[in-house]
């Protein structure tokens, strides 16, 4: 079998370095600066965060989701919460989540708990959603959880079109909805020449995320 060795494969990061004093003092609004930059070079999906749980059983749990919003109280995403996710977030309410910037040599990796949101920024952003994405969140019920085939969800889907038609406004699902990410550890990483990367970790030393005290260090690469 022919492939491809990951072992040899290579990336040399040619930036200038990345010092204390180029940072904000808060990490939210570093992560700001951060992602608009990222948006504007034209990044496809940059709001795309590879977010891990932890089950039940104790195992970490990854997977890709997508940041609806922020501040800086943190970050926002939406889920049907009876999947996995869900349920892990009800047992565990901590999440870590890794913004994965690759073609800019850029990571921002954020630890934190989560709380759900309320109806009414639920409602509000359901409502914001392609019709088609609506009728999804029906068809998902049951997320995470086996089905027959392919076949089985267009039919649902194929029904559940006919039971709200055009002119009829499609409801929220009460089991599904939103979380915020409430930030105690975020770190920026950025690559540089020869692996000597730069890192810097963000550290919540008392009170709220969005007002509270934070410490920052840079961390060996």
């Amino acid at each position: 079998m022919n492939h491809c060795d990951p072992a040899e494969l290579r990336e040399s990061y040619g930036r200038s370095p990345l010092r204390l004093a180029d940072l904000a003092a808060h990490p939210m609004e570093q992560f700001h600066i951060w992602f608009s930059q990222v948006h504007g070079s034209g990044l496809a999906e940059p709001n795309a965060m590879i977010l891990s749980t932890v089950e039940p059983s104790g195992a970490p749990r990854g997977r890709t989701v997508l940041m609806k919003g922020y501040d800086s109280s943190g970050l926002r995403f939406f889920t049907n919460y009876r999947s996995r996710k869900g349920r892990a977030l009800d047992v565990e309410p901590r999440v870590s989540v890794v913004f994965p910037w690759h073609q800019m040599a850029r990571q921002v990796m954020i630890m934190g708990g989560v709380e759900r949101l309320d109806d009414e920024e639920n409602d509000r952003y359901f409502r914001s959603r392609p019709r088609g994405s609506q009728i999804g969140a029906w068809v998902s019920e049951q997320q995470s959880s086996p089905v027959r085939g392919r076949a089985e969800l267009d039919e649902r889907y194929e029904r559940l079109s006919r039971a709200w038609p055009e002119d009829v406004e499609v409801p929220r699902p009460a089991y599904w909805g939103g979380y915020r990410v409430h930030p105690v550890e975020m770190e920026f990483w950025r690559g540089s020449p020869d692996r000597m990367h730069d890192r810097f970790r963000y550290v919540l030393v008392g009170g709220e995320p969005a007002d509270g005290t934070w410490e920052v260090e840079r961390l060996s690469p």
